[in-house]
C-alpha cells in the first residue's frame, strides 16, 4: 500500500512538473500562433526587406562584438587575480566584479550624460564632444557592464585547476603563452565559453541599451513595430530572435562542452610583473571609474541639484519603490512556489520527463524579455481582455522570465539532502507530504529563500516586459527612469536609478553567496 501511495505522489508530482512546464513556455505558443496568422508572401516580404536585414545585422554584429571584447577584457583580468602577484589582488577582484551590480541600460543612461554631446563634461569644458550614440557606443557600454560574466567564470576555473601543471610545462622550456595555449586554455575553455554564451544572451536580448543609444536592434526594433502597432511584423521579428538565441545557445553547446582536464586546485608559480603591476593595476581602476563611479558621480549630481522642475509627473514619489517591490515580491513568492516541486522532481528522479520539464522551465530566460512581453500582449489582448495590463499577467511575465532562478537553486538544495533521512522518515510511518514537510522543506528552505531573492531582485531591474504590461498608472522605478529618457529631464532618473544600483549590488552579494565564489 505505502509502495502504492509512493507511486501516485510521484506521479501527481511530476504531472505538476509539466503543468508548470507548459505553462512556462506557453507565450511562445501564443507568440507562434499570432506569426502563423501572417500571410505566406507577407512574411517573406517583411523578413527580406531592407529594414530586417539592418537589423538583423545590427543585433548579430552587437552581439558578436560584445562578446568578443568581453572575454578579451574578461579573461585577461581574471588571469591577473589569480595566477599573477598583482597587489591588491582581493580589492582588484571585487572593482572588476561590481560592474554587474549597474544595469547596463543605467550604465547607458549615464555615459550619455555624462559624455555626450549636451553631457556633465561638455557643460564643464564648454565645448562640444563627439556623438557616442550609435551602434560602437552601444557595443562599448554593453561590454563594460557584461564581460565580468567570463571574468568570474574563468576566475572560477582558473582557481580550481591544478596550476602545477603550468609550472611542469614551463620545465619543458614551453614559453609563457605556449604554456598558457597548450595548458591553460584547454581547461578554462568551458568557463570562458559558458561567460561568453551569458555575454551573448544579454547581448542579444539588452533592449534598454540600444533605445538609449539609438541603434535599430530586434528589441527595440519589437517594442516600436508593437507600439506603431505594426503586431505582425514585431511577432516575425520575435521569432527571427528567437531563432538567433538558438543558434548561439547551440555553438556553445559545442564549443564550452570539453572535459575538463583539471586536477584538483594545487597551486603554482605566481606569474612576477614587475613594472607591469602598474599598467595592469591602471587597467583595474579604469574600468571602476567608468562603470562605477561615473553612474554613481553623475545621479549623486543630479541628486543633489534637486529634481524640481518641469514634469511633475515625473517626480519621485515613494510609490514607485512600493509598486515596485509589490511586483517583485509577487513574481519572487510564485516562483519560488513553483520552483519546488519542479527542483523536486528534478534532483530526485532520473526519469527523461523530469529532466525534459525542468529544461523547459528554462526557456523563458534564454527567450528576450521583449519577446515574452510581446507574447503575452497578444494573449491578454486578444484572449483575455480582462487580464491584460494587469498586475497577475505582469508577474505571470516575470515568473516566466526568471523561474529558472528560483529552480536551479533549489534543485541544488535538493541534491544536498541526504535521500536516507526521507527514508529514515518513511520507516516511521510518515507519509511522503508529511516527510516532505517536517524533513525535507527545512533543509531547502534556504535554497528556496536565495533563489526567491534572486527572482526578486531580477525582477526589480527588468524594463521591456514592465513597459509593455504595467497597468496603467502603475509606474515603478524602471518605467520612471524610462519616462524621463524619453522625456530628456534626465535629473528625474536620478533617485530611480541610484535605488536600482544598491538594489543590483544586493544581487551580487546573493549571487557571490549562493555560488560560494572565493574572491582571496
Amino acid at each position: 500500500m505505502a509502495s502504492d501511495d509512493t507511486d501516485a505522489a510521484s506521479v501527481g508530482l511530476l504531472l505538476l512538473s509539466g503543468a508548470i512546464a507548459a505553462l512556462v513556455v506557453s507565450p511562445l505558443l501564443w507568440l507562434l500562433l499570432r506569426a502563423s496568422e501572417v500571410e505566406a508572401t507577407r512574411a517573406a516580404s517583411l523578413m527580406l526587406s531592407s529594414d530586417t536585414v539592418e537589423i538583423f545585422t545590427n543585433s548579430v554584429g552587437l552581439m558578436a562584438v560584445v562578446t568578443i571584447a568581453s572575454i578579451l577584457i574578461g579573461v585577461p583580468l581574471a588571469f591577473l587575480t589569480v595566477r599573477t602577484d598583482l597587489p591588491y589582488r582581493r580589492f582588484w577582484t571585487i572593482v572588476a566584479a561590481l560592474p554587474l551590480v549597474v544595469p547596463s541600460y543605467i550604465g547607458a543612461f549615464a555615459f550619455v550624460s555624462a559624455f555626450g554631446p549636451r553631457g556633465e563634461l561638455s557643460s564643464l569644458l564648454g565645448v562640444g564632444l563627439p556623438d557616442v550614440y550609435g551602434f560602437y557606443g552601444a557595443a562599448l557600454i554593453i561590454t563594460l557592464y557584461t564581460y565580468p560574466y567570463v571574468f568570474l567564470t574563468t576566475r572560477a576555473a582558473l582557481l580550481s585547476m591544478d596550476s602545477s601543471l603550468v609550472d611542469a610545462a614551463r620545465t619543458l622550456n614551453s614559453g609563457r603563452f605556449k604554456a598558457f595555449r597548450r595548458v591553460t586554455l584547454p581547461q578554462i575553455r568551458p568557463a570562458i565559453a559558458a561567460g561568453g554564451l551569458l555575454v551573448a544572451l544579454y547581448a542579444i536580448s539588452d533592449f534598454g541599451t540600444p533605445a538609449f543609444m539609438q541603434v535599430r536592434v530586434f528589441t527595440s526594433a519589437i517594442y516600436w513595430e508593437y507600439g506603431a502597432f505594426n503586431v505582425e511584423y514585431a511577432a516575425l521579428l520575435s521569432l527571427q530572435l528567437i531563432a538567433v538565441t538558438a543558434v548561439v545557445i547551440a555553438i556553445e553547446a559545442g564549443v564550452g562542452h570539453d572535459d575538463d582536464a583539471s586536477a584538483g586546485g594545487a597551486d603554482g608559480t605566481r606569474l612576477r610583473l614587475g613594472a607591469w603591476q602598474w599598467p595592469a593595476m591602471g587597467a583595474f581602476a579604469a574600468i571602476g571609474f567608468v562603470t562605477l563611479v561615473v553612474p554613481v558621480a553623475i545621479f549623486g549630481l543630479w541628486f543633489f541639484q534637486g529634481a524640481g522642475g518641469d514634469v511633475p509627473s515625473l517626480e519621485f514619489q515613494l510609490e514607485y519603490v512600493v509598486n515596485s517591490v509589490t511586483l517583485a515580491g509577487l513574481a519572487a513568492l510564485v516562483a519560488s512556489a513553483l520552483a519546488i516541486p519542479v527542483g523536486y522532481m528534478a534532483a530526485r528522479s532520473d526519469s527523461l520527463s523530469a529532466r525534459l520539464f525542468e529544461r523547459m522551465t528554462y526557456v523563458g530566460f534564454a527567450v528576450p524579455g521583449i519577446v515574452i512581453g510581446l507574447a503575452l500582449v497578444f494573449f491578454g489582448s486578444n484572449y483575455l481582455p480582462w487580464v491584460y495590463r494587469t498586475i497577475p499577467l505582469l508577474v505571470f511575465a516575470y515568473v516566466v522570465r526568471f523561474l529558472p532562478q528560483a529552480v536551479g537553486s533549489t534543485r541544488t538544495s535538493v541534491l544536498q539532502v541526504d535521500e536516507r533521512l526521507d527514508e529514515a522518515a518513511r520507516t516511521l510511518n510518515a507519509g511522503r507530504v508529511e516527510t516532505f514537510r517536517r524533513v525535507t522543506l527545512p533543509l531547502i528552505a534556504p535554497g528556496v529563500i536565495a533563489g526567491g531573492v534572486l527572482v526578486f531582485l531580477t525582477t526589480m531591474k527588468e524594463l521591456p516586459a514592465t513597459l509593455m504590461l504595467q497597468p496603467v498608472g502603475f509606474d515603478t522605478l524602471v518605467t520612471i527612469i524610462w519616462a524621463a529618457h524619453e522625456s530628456v529631464h534626465y535629473r528625474y532618473a536620478a533617485i530611480p536609478a541610484l535605488i536600482l544600483i544598491v538594489i543590483s549590488g544586493l544581487s551580487m552579494i546573493v549571487l557571490l553567496r549562493q555560488e560560494k565564489y572565493n574572491v582571496s
